[in-house]
């Protein structure tokens, strides 16, 4: 995945990842930040459906849930995903997981 970063699209709030994401990602010899920061930009990823790359668009103004889709090196699904905003106006936490962690 190829990605040059530009001014962050939203506040991603307190970021964590898996255990097995940070495994998957580092196993494949990249790094935890670059698919976040393709994520904050809103590159959405190549896995991610057209219905799913307009909800993401629309989240950007009505605070829902924002979910991107990508492939290390290796070919392991990696999802970030950044809560809905909460009742502060502000959104919480943005995970890096596997797919099949979800």
């Amino acid at each position: 995945m190829t990605h040059t970063t530009t001014a962050a699209k939203f506040h991603p709030g307190r970021i964590v990842a898996t255990p097995g994401a940070l495994e998957a990602i580092r196993a494949s010899g990249q790094n935890p930040e670059t698919f976040l920061a393709a994520h904050l930009d809103g590159y959405w990823g190549g896995d991610l459906c057209d219905e799913d790359r307009l909800l993401n668009d629309e989240a950007l103004s009505d605070g829902s849930r924002i979910l991107s889709a990508y492939r290390t090196l290796r070919g392991e699904r990696i999802w970030v995903i950044t809560e809905a905003v909460g009742d502060d106006g502000r959104r919480a936490s943005t995970t890096l997981l596997l797919a099949s962690e979800y």
